[in-house]
């Protein structure tokens, strides 16, 4: 008998007026598999990852954990969802007027009674495990660079070590080094803490890293899913155009040619 996936969402559809963005939304991650999601701009990647973890309600469809049906749940079974989840955003959403060691506790803090040493103590175990010196703590976003801004998003993402981790562009904006520093950071925290992980990423070379899997959104459907390994040789050109960064292809032949004659 084949295992009940973690996650399972089946027909999710999602529409924001007159524009349909999800139109029927299908995919299977195993326990302890590494999805990622691609697609181009604008398909409907986040809207996929925030309606998994009630960040937005779907206008239709299932989306299980562990079997069972979370659509439909009220409030309070959401937020106790919520906790088996987290995330790290784009742009680190970090909270800029409170010290890193405030913005790795934050979740913890509000789920549990913590006392101030108590919390600084796991957020100097959590940062460090990143890599990150322990005085980095005492310190404010704005004082990091964009690397330790993203090491200190992932500690928050992992510091009341959650069953199911979701990552969005986890490695955008980062030279292709730090990028590989931040993935191996991925991969070992998520070794660690045996989670399921969903990931959203236009860097192809942290796909090809971090993935277990792959699936591609189009047109507000899932167009291919299938083991990294085979992402090259999908047979489908809108995946082979995306995956190998080429300017020719299906994803572009909507725009005039004098759109990409200017960029």
């Amino acid at each position: 008998m084949a295992a009940t996936p973690k996650i399972e969402l089946r027909g999710v559809t999602k529409s924001f007026g007159d524009n349909a963005v999800l139109t029927g939304i299908d995919l299977q991650v195993a326990a302890q598999e590494s999805l990622v999601i691609i697609g181009t701009s604008g398909c409907g990647k986040s809207v996929t990852l925030k309606c998994l973890n009630g960040l937005i309600t779907p206008d239709s469809g299932s989306i299980k954990i562990d079997g069972v049906e979370i659509l439909g749940e009220g409030r309070a079974a959401i937020e106790n969802l919520r906790r088996r989840f987290g995330m790290t955003f784009q742009f680190g959403a970090l909270f800029d007027s409170l010290p890193i060691w405030e913005n790795v506790t934050f979740r913890l803090r509000q789920q549990q009674k913590l006392s101030k040493s108590a919390a600084r103590e796991i957020a100097v175990a959590t940062v460090t495990d990143l890599g990150l010196a322990p005085h980095v703590i005492d310190q404010y976003p704005a004082e990091l660079s964009g690397g330790m801004q993203k090491r200190v998003a992932l500690a928050r993402a992992i510091a009341d070590k959650p069953e199911i981790l979701l990552f969005d562009e986890p490695t955008s904006g980062l030279d292709p080094i730090t990028g590989g520093v931040i993935d191996r950071l991925i991969i070992d925290a998520v070794k660690r803490l045996g989670a399921t992980t969903v990931t959203i990423s236009h860097d192809m070379a942290s796909v090809r890293r971090i993935a277990d899997k792959v699936a591609m959104v189009h047109n507000g459907v899932i167009l291919w899913c299938g083991d990294v390994a085979d992402m090259d040789n999908s047979g489908i050109p809108e995946v082979h155009q995306f995956v190998h960064g080429l300017a020719e292809g299906p994803l572009t032949q909507a725009y005039p040619a004098t759109k990409k004659a200017q960029g």
